[in-house]
């Protein structure tokens, strides 16, 4: 895990104040460029860049295939507080690649100025619903945040990183990432699987550290999962974007209980068993 040591005070009600040793996430930024042109800054956990890049470059549409990407290239001729942090892919000449949208999406992403059902609209334009036959246990899926914070390796140094982790049907862990950026994090995750070559997921099921937003499932629909989980709650539009993508979404995932807020034939369940 890419943590760093620091000294803080520490204050606690009736006790002296302490000067104590503490570990934090590192955070720093990530230049991507395509064929050496830039076309985003991401605030990063520096670790698994060529996943975080090509994971980054698939959920936005840019590469369709793996054999798309002919390379990764970690450039290390920066500045030296620089060094490390651009990523150069390298893709096929057959790859249009529209610099003008993808920046343009990249940077005002947080606030783009559409409304729901235009983002909606737009995302579907690029990756189709998931239409996967995968079935899945509730128990199993209740079972799945012990496993994710069991495999957690910077949280547990920092308590300052999201985590995104993979898991197959039956409950098996298959990869998890970790990363102060929560989108980051499924990027790398994503990236995995595109290098691997395993896209599409439809087989499998995604859980995330916290909430829910649009952006991640959005990603989940571009590599084709079936099952979004959180431990926190989803946003609404991440309700809409699922509802509307075929996809299974759980929020407040709990060893004991959970939201089924999307696609609970999928789990088996009726109506008059969901949580209310």
């Amino acid at each position: 895990m890419n943590s760093t040591a620091i000294q803080l005070t520490r204050w606690k009600k009736d006790s002296e104040p302490s000067t104590e040793a503490d570990r934090v996430a590192v955070e720093e930024p990530l230049e991507i460029r395509v064929n050496g042109r830039s076309v985003a800054v991401t605030m990063r956990t520096p670790g698994h860049d060529r996943e975080l890049a090509a994971g980054f470059l698939f959920t936005e549409g840019v590469l369709k295939r793996a054999d798309e990407l002919l390379d990764l290239l970690v450039c290390k001729t920066q500045p030296e507080a620089a060094s490390g942090n651009v990523v150069d892919a390298q893709v096929a000449a057959s790859v249009g690649v529209d610099f003008e949208r993808l920046t343009r999406h990249v940077f005002s992403a947080s606030s783009c100025g559409l409304c729901g059902k235009a983002t909606i609209d737009a995302l579907f334009q690029n990756f189709p619903p998931v239409t996967s036959a995968a079935r899945f246990s509730a128990e199993d899926i209740a079972a799945l945040p012990e496993k994710l914070r069991a495999a957690q390796p910077g949280f547990g140094a920092t308590g300052g990183v999201h985590a995104s982790a993979l898991f197959s049907a039956d409950g098996t862990l298959r990869v998890l990432r970790e990363d102060v950026g929560r989108h980051n994090a499924l990027d790398k995750v994503i990236g995995q699987a595109l290098l691997a070559g395993e896209l599409p997921l439809s087989e499998t099921i995604l859980l995330v550290s916290g909430r829910v937003s649009f952006e991640l499932v959005q990603k989940a629909l571009a590599a084709g999962i079936p099952l979004i989980a959180g431990i926190g709650a989803p946003s609404s539009l991440a309700v809409e974007c699922a509802q509307r993508g075929g996809q299974t979404l759980v929020g407040f995932l709990r060893v004991d209980k959970m939201n089924v807020y999307t696609g609970a034939e999928r789990l088996g369940l009726t109506v008059a068993e969901l949580t209310t």
